[in-house]
């Protein structure tokens, strides 16, 4: 398998991901009459969306979320736990690169040592040392380092096979794929293998939310939109976001710090 290369999805995503960022941008202009007057701003293409998502949704029930049942029913819980601590682990190390982005001193700190402390004493982050010694996790991608200096979300997207998106997330894509330690991996079947193992784990975890959601959400689509634009906005400004005034509590307390 040496001799071709084989990319995952993900890859193939964050390779794409700068100039369909600039290509939806083209679209969105295009695209007013697309969406009725009663649309969310926030989701200009939702016709376009909606498409996207069906065929998500109907790659996740055929393939994604047996696979993922499988694993959950398949493998102990204190294996899955390891696998998330490793995964969680490997994101610590890019929140720090975020939070150093960010000028959040103390973020930074906490996500340097988490890395740290539970590669070298959790066997490789399958332990999560760091949590015991209640030194707290701060979560940080590209996207939200983009917001934090302003770049506006831009209109909400469905991505092929990746979900919910906007273009700022989508054009800082490529940059977290990178960021990932798993992507430095020169490997390509033992990257490509963790990858999906990354993957499948994430999917496992949602099991029960996505049974929630098809159990209680009139329209699946609209309130995936709605939690997904209110989390990442919340991710943006660290829970403070600005009230319908433009003003924000997180300008304060980030301040006194």
């Amino acid at each position: 398998m040496k001799e071709q290369q084989v990319m995952t999805p993900v890859h193939d995503a964050a390779r794409g991901g700068l100039w369909r960022a600039g290509l939806v941008l083209s679209v969105v202009v295009l695209a007013g009459c697309a969406s009725g007057p009663n649309a969310d701003p926030r989701d200009p293409l939702e016709p376009l969306n909606r498409g996207m998502y069906q065929f998500n949704d109907a790659v996740d029930r055929a393939v994604v979320k047996p696979v993922a049942t499988a694993y959950r029913d398949v493998l102990p819980s204190p294996v899955r736990t390891g696998v998330t601590n490793f995964f969680a682990n490997l994101q610590d190390a890019w929140s720090f690169v975020n939070n150093a982005l960010q000028l959040k001193g103390e973020a930074a700190g906490n996500s340097f040592m988490r890395f740290g402390v539970n590669t070298f004493l959790g066997l490789g982050g399958v332990l999560d040392i760091a949590t015991e010694m209640q030194i707290e996790r701060h979560t940080e991608d590209f996207g939200q380092t983009l917001g934090y200096w302003g770049v506006g979300a831009g209109p909400y997207l469905v991505l092929p096979l990746l979900g919910p998106s906007t273009v700022r997330d989508t054009a800082a894509l490529p940059v977290d794929v990178q960021g990932n330690l798993v992507s430095g991996i020169n490997d390509i079947p033992a990257r490509n293998s963790l990858t999906g193992l990354g993957l499948v784990n994430r999917r496992s975890r949602l099991l029960d939310a996505t049974k929630m959601l098809d159990q209680v959400a009139l329209d699946p689509y609209t309130f995936t939109r709605d939690a997904f634009l209110q989390r990442r906005l919340n991710d943006v400004y660290d829970g403070y976001p600005p009230d319908d005034n433009g003003s924000s509590s997180f300008v304060e307390d980030y301040s006194a710090q």
